[in-house]
């Protein structure tokens, strides 16, 4: 029986595959968890995990026969309750399907020791899965933010350039028509100095005239 098998076996009793996998996970999760810590998981009537570290030591390769160092290392290791080796051996009945073979632990046994700890683990993993839920959700909330604000400035900037360009604009058909108004008074003023000397010109021959009626009479 393979995990996906597990799952299916125990389905119908936890209220479909979706909570038999979830749990299933959960259980496992919690007791390598609380095997790797170093704590010792025990299940009444089934067995107990727990951490066994191996001090270094010389083994033999069973290919070459020549003598290798093995370094410091820690196992896990399964020990089989008695009531599950009695089941297994034969000495006791196999209960029937509908129900459980392995014998449920007594009142008051599960307020402490591993199976406290495997209920803790299980607890922190709920919440870590919560924790990282609002911290994706802050994220992306400050993502937005920023995004908007972002636009803002350069909706901004944009029309700080289009009133520059404007005013640039300005002045310079201000200075283009300031040019031009000097142009034409520089043009004017020439044919204004003739005017005026032609002026008195016409002034002397009215007075000759004048005084050559006077002397005809």
């Amino acid at each position: 029986m393979n995990k996906a098998q597990l799952v299916e076996a125990i389905a119908d009793k936890v209220g479909g595959r979706q909570q038999a996998a979830e749990a299933v996970d959960a259980v496992l999760d919690a007791i390598v968890r609380a095997t790797v810590a170093g704590d010792r998981v025990s299940v009444t009537g089934f067995g107990s995990f727990e951490k066994v570290d191996r001090p270094a030591r010389y083994a033999r390769n069973p290919q070459t026969g020549e003598r290798v160092r093995v370094k410091k290392t820690s196992v896990p290791r399964f020990r089989a309750g008695q009531g599950f080796k009695d089941l297994v051996s034969g000495s006791k009945k196999l209960p029937r399907g509908g129900e459980v073979a392995v014998k449920k632990a007594p009142k008051g046994s599960l307020s402490g020791g591993a199976s406290a700890t495997v209920k803790k683990a299980a607890a922190k993993k709920t919440t870590a899965k919560k924790t990282t839920a609002t911290a994706r959700k802050t994220t992306a909330a400050a993502k937005k933010a920023t995004t908007a604000a972002a636009k803002k400035t350069t909706a901004k900037k944009a029309t700080a350039k289009k009133a520059t360009t404007k005013t640039a604009a300005a002045k310079k058909t201000t200075a283009k028509t300031t040019a031009a108004a000097k142009k034409t008074a520089a043009k004017s003023a020439p044919a204004k100095k003739a005017t005026a000397k032609k002026a008195p010109a016409k002034k002397s021959t009215a007075r000759k005239t004048t005084a050559k009626k006077a002397a005809a009479r």
